[in-house]
């Protein structure tokens, strides 16, 4: 079992930057090819992806709308896996979720990622 743990939500304002973290822990299976992916949800409607980071490369992709504000970095000391976020618009307003599964599945559908954090929540408003 792994356990996963967003921090770094909050109110921020337009333009701001936050930077959110994932915490892994618990069981991890070290001879698998994992990977931590994060998405977005708002109220009615599915969540969104927008981008994916490999433990073992650091490697990373994105969703093509959010290359040029969103990166997401890995510190493999702390398995902590971050996104940051630059200039914030109303519209990332969500509930921020890191997941984690085992490669090889399709990495911008939710449903392959076999773990997931509680969700943290960013609300950009002035």
């Amino acid at each position: 079992q792994v356990h996963l743990i967003e921090s770094g939500g909050g109110l921020v304002q337009p333009g701001g930057s936050l930077r959110l973290s994932c915490a892994a822990s618990g069981h991890i299976d070290i001879n698998h090819d994992w990977l931590t992916g994060w998405f977005r949800q708002t109220p009615g409607k599915e969540r969104e992806f927008i981008g994916m980071i490999k433990w073992s490369t650091h490697g990373t992709y994105y969703e093509e709308s959010k290359k040029d504000r969103f990166a997401i970095s890995r510190d493999n000391a702390q398995n902590i896996v971050y996104l940051q976020i630059n200039a914030l618009k109303p519209e990332d307003t969500a509930v921020y979720y890191c997941a984690a599964g085992r490669a090889p599945f399709t990495i911008h559908q939710a449903a392959g990622y076999e773990y997931w954090g509680q969700g943290t929540q960013v609300t950009v408003s002035s």
